[in-house]
């Protein structure tokens, strides 16, 4: 089958190929093609809102048209979803001409199978035409994908404006109810959450059975990144970093084991959410129970709990409890150096490419720079005065509620799923004062301590230009399942059998891609920088 779906994108790329030599930078006349162009374009959808009908898309759909003569039409994914509906579409060959994902091996896997396009010459070719690209996502952001070898570009790194990743949060009007000061340390953190768990009903009253200390989700390396990284060591030098971290969950790096055991005492001891391994992607039963006032704390983006306006975990959480209940940010996890290391994004976030059937490679460069553009992403980002947004005397861009049924609704925080290029407020001279009024109808208080906290000791690994991680094409879902699978069943293991399934879990990641992906990494590293890993 595999050999079947190579050949069918084989034969998609040498058809498209002949057909993209036609359309050349000349057939451009004062800026826009003579003849109209039309170009598919993906677009995450989240919940039941119609992103394609919104003003945001009539905003797109209309400025591309009268700018280049390029119709757009948008083809619409599950957020959710997104690594198997592209997988779906691709092997298909009925991808959107315009393609933006997480899943960066879904992109190898099938780059290799002939299935998606190599934007290195047609970058170079029409770079004069694509300023707001490059001002955009910069040299490095570009080119960040380029083997150094073959020279081929599969994808273009987008970019993450605001690299703050996870938060802690907890509630403060419990630790006030209780007397209890905001928590600096681990030993801290674990006598808050033995706290809310002894004091139940004080705390819940009738419902002091749904007390829920310290919540987690099936997706533990993500949820309990700042709890893992304040157990890996300090002067890990970037290059193990780059080694070990072949995702962004941490989970082979050294230390990782001890995090996810102090997070097994906690489940054993009544102190972590014991049906949290049950839900998975897109479940909202976590997020009701933190809504509804049950929980103490947890670990999440950032700004969690200030997302989606009237339905934020906030706005919530004041209706369902009153007006002093909130979760502030707290960071209690401290390293062997005594810092409150934050592993940081670095500035790449979506990668962006073209399938082989895109038979419109201009026209689709071209829509990447036009909603590359500051006054693009600036009407994207905070819509319309009056509906979306408010403006302050300092010029701050203040943002309003939307119901979700209102077709100016933003279901992504700064309507991110629109701005594919460009992950986080860039509103150029009102960006800074305007990140805490972003959150309506959030305390910007809330919203600037949570920030201040994120970026606390934080720490961008290096990045270095290597080829293709050849290993990495086919085990990215593979690993991830596997990953969460494996770390689901050490937390919920009895403190007595936590080593052997830690241990054997781990093996088996490994040994279904794990380490090849390691072994791959350490070998070209070395080529490339003449650093020598040691193996652990």
């Amino acid at each position: 089958m595999k050999r079947i779906l190579a050949l069918i994108l084989t034969l998609a790329l040498i058809a498209s190929l002949g057909l993209v030599s036609a359309f050349a930078a000349d057939e451009l006349v004062d800026g826009k093609f003579a003849e109209t162009r039309h170009i598919t374009v993906r677009l995450f959808q989240r919940g039941d809102n119609v992103p394609e009908t919104s003003p945001f898309a009539d905003f797109i759909r209309k400025g591309m048209l009268e700018k280049y003569n390029v119709e757009v039409e948008f083809a619409v994914s599950g957020r959710w979803s997104e690594t198997e509906d592209l997988a779906t579409v691709l092997a298909s060959g009925q991808a959107p001409d315009v393609i933006y994902t997480y899943a960066y091996p879904t992109i190898l896997n099938y780059a290799d199978m002939g299935g998606i396009i190599d934007l290195a010459p047609y970058i170079e070719q029409y770079k004069d035409l694509l300023p707001n690209l490059f001002t955009l996502l910069g040299e490095e952001n570009v080119y960040w994908d380029k083997d150094p070898e073959t020279g081929n570009l599969w994808a273009l790194e987008t970019r993450l404006v605001n690299n703050a990743r996870i938060n802690t949060f907890m509630r403060k009007d419990w630790l006030d109810k209780l007397g209890l000061a905001v928590p600096t340390t681990k030993a801290e953190f674990e006598a808050c959450l033995v706290a809310f768990r002894d004091n139940a009903e004080l705390l819940l009253g009738a419902d002091a059975d749904r007390m829920v200390p310290y919540s987690t989700s099936y997706d533990i390396g993500w949820r309990n990144n700042n709890l893992t990284v304040s157990f890996i060591p300090d002067a890990i030098s970037d290059e193990e970093l780059y080694i070990h971290g072949f995702d962004d969950r941490q989970q082979t790096e050294p230390g990782a084991k001890e995090a996810i055991r102090l997070l097994n005492k906690w489940y054993n001891d009544g102190l972590v959410w014991k049906d949290f391994a049950l839900y998975g992607s897109g479940d909202t039963t976590e997020d009701d129970n933190i809504k509804a006032g049950f929980v103490g704390a947890f670990q999440h983006n950032w700004d969690y709990p200030f997302r989606n306006g009237e339905d934020s975990i906030d706005a919530n959480l004041k209706r369902n409890v009153g007006p002093d209940a909130a979760y502030v940010a707290v960071d209690p996890f401290e390293n062997d150096a005594g810092a409150h290391r934050k592993f940081l994004g670095s500035t790449v976030d979506r990668k962006v490419c073209f399938p082989s059937t895109n038979d419109e490679i201009l026209a689709s460069l071209l829509y990447l720079d036009f909603i590359s553009s500051p006054e693009t992403i600036l009407f994207l980002q905070t819509g319309t005065e009056g509906i979306n947004h408010e403006r302050a005397e300092n010029g701050a861009f203040m943002m309003k509620v939307v119901d979700s049924a209102d077709p100016n609704y933003q279901a992504s925080v700064n309507n991110i799923d629109f701005t594919m290029t460009c992950n986080g407020q860039y509103l150029g001279e009102y960006t800074e004062v305007s990140l805490a009024y972003g959150y309506a109808p959030v305390a910007s208080e809330l919203v600037e301590g949570a920030y201040a906290i994120a970026m606390t000791d934080g720490r961008i690994p290096g990045h270095f230009s290597l080829p293709a991680i050849e290993a990495e094409a086919e085990v990215g879902d593979t690993l991830s399942l596997e990953r969460n699978s494996f770390l689901n069943k050490a937390v919920t293991a009895s403190v007595e059998d936590f080593d052997k399934v830690y241990d054997d879990g781990l093996a088996n990641y490994m040994s279904i891609g794990g380490e090849a992906i390691m072994n791959e990494r350490a070998e070209k590293l070395e080529a490339a920088t003449g650093y020598v890993h040691q193996a652990d």
